[in-house]
């Protein structure tokens, strides 16, 4: 049942008493001011976490009530309740600051949607503010976002692990942020005034790898006109960070051995020797435990690198820090856009949720990126969401063999289950016309399109 806390300023008794009836049923707990004065009293003196507020007043308009509500508060939802022939004003209130706007007589339904919506948007952005103030007073790791269970672990262990010179090894699939995990540890340490150096070792060839890592003086091979340092010096009283380790060369994992156990290295085409205090942070997709067995990666340096390892769990597995991901995002990239406010509405969360995210947190960003540049308005629908997300190979419902759903179903395929039911009942009523169940089920054509794909629905054959 919804909760939350609604302030209905209104002076008509009978709008007051219906208003607070219909929420009440609701679970929300409502506050009811009989005209404008005492409406902005209440506002002074306690929060809400929405307004209802009529646009015609006696003693003060909704529209001045309003200009004085957002001089001191940007963020309190405020639905406009207006008279037929004050809509064009209340088009002007949208500009100026109110959420919504709904009629005299309104649709309790469509009122009731919004405010929960509104409500849910509302908490989720506090929510998300406060996890990151609490994960910088924790762990003052102000880019990463998680509650689950297993981000906090993984974070306790940085945490840990951070101002010693241990060297750590940080494993999960690709997009899991492996890099941001291995910059926390860097700017947690005593090392943090020092470089961070990042080396994706599976893009460069062998040759230029050995030069990144070591550097070279002029002449050491074809190419080389000028002496040139490399990530290992640079990165000298700081943090070098091996991206994907496991694709290092075995003569470089030689080489990379020696740095570590002798902390001194010899750039190509030199005799001198190079001193450095380098601490190695390691991360991979792959097992390289496996790697080790086949002969593809050396033992030594496989305990060397694995000193600490942090594991970071995919994000299929923390679904719970899907919503504080994706607010995260719309908030870094409504703000390169100049489009503030947005985020996903019922509808394209419910298919985000369901995604089983191949790509993880990479995915999800690149996702909300591409649906801050299509968004039209904030409430971001599904249709914005790539076809990956919208029906990568449809919903995954697991059957017995008799056809009927497993004991251990989940919520989301027992309601997915439920929907294709009901889906194709109506469309078997209607001699599967898309148009006409589109009708009956009061959803757009394209919504019932997209869940068609989704479900699994194989409209040619059974159309047929």
């Amino acid at each position: 049942m919804p909760d939350g806390r609604i302030l209905i300023i209104d002076d008509e008794e009978d709008i007051r008493e219906s208003l607070e009836t219909l929420l009440s049923l609701e679970g929300y707990h409502v506050t009811l001011a009989v005209n404008a004065t005492r409406g902005l009293e209440k506002l002074a003196s306690s929060t809400y976490d929405l307004v209802l507020l009529d646009l015609m007043m006696p003693d003060k308009s909704g529209m001045e009530v309003l200009g004085e509500v957002r001089e001191r508060d940007k963020e309190t939802p405020i639905f406009l309740i207006t008279a037929y022939g004050s809509i064009d004003v209340a088009v002007k209130a949208l500009k100026r600051g109110a959420n919504d706007y709904f009629s005299k007589p309104w649709d309790n339904e469509k009122l009731l949607i919004e405010i929960e919506r509104q409500i849910a948007k509302g908490r989720l952005e506090r929510e998300n503010v406060e996890l990151k103030r609490a994960l910088k007073q924790r762990y003052a790791f102000p880019n990463i976002v998680g509650k689950s269970e297993r981000m906090l672990r993984v974070l306790d262990t940085v945490a840990q692990v951070a101002p010693s010179r241990a060297t750590v090894l940080i494993t999960g699939e690709t997009g899991t942020g492996k890099e941001l995990i291995a910059k926390a540890i860097h700017t947690n340490s005593p090392r943090a005034d020092g470089p961070f150096v990042a080396v994706n070792s599976g893009s460069l060839q062998p040759d230029l790898l050995e030069s990144t890592l070591f550097g070279h003086v002029k002449g050491a091979f074809t190419g080389a006109i000028a002496t040139r340092k490399g990530a290992f010096e640079t990165a000298n009283h700081g943090t070098i960070f091996f991206d994907e380790i496991g694709n290092v060369p075995p003569d470089i994992q030689a080489k990379l051995l020696r740095v570590i156990q002798e902390r001194e290295f010899t750039p190509l085409g030199s005799n001198d020797v190079v001193q450095v205090d380098v601490r190695i942070v390691a991360a991979t997709n792959e097992d390289l435990r496996k790697l080790v067995e086949e002969k593809r990666f050396r033992e030594d340096l496989y305990y060397r690198l694995n000193v600490i390892q942090v594991s970071l769990p995919p994000l299929r597995e923390r679904k719970e820090d899907i919503p504080l991901l994706a607010a995260h995002f719309f908030e870094r990239y409504g703000k390169e856009n100049a489009k503030a406010g947005l985020h996903f509405d019922a509808e394209a969360l419910e298919l985000v949720l369901e995604h089983n995210w191949p790509g993880n947190v990479r995915e999800l960003e690149n996702t909300v990126e591409r649906a801050v540049v299509l968004a039209t308005s904030d409430a971001v629908p599904a249709t914005v969401l790539p076809d990956t997300v919208l029906h990568p190979s449809g919903v995954r419902v697991r059957r017995d063999a008799a056809g009927h759903l497993t004991s251990d179903a989940n919520l989301y395929e027992l309601v997915a289950d439920f929907e294709r039911q009901t889906i194709l009942n109506v469309l078997d009523q209607v001699s599967y016309s898309q148009t006409e169940a589109a009708l009956r089920l009061s959803i757009p054509l394209s919504t019932l399109n997209q869940k068609i794909k989704r479900l699994n629905i194989d409209i040619k054959k059974r159309g047929a």
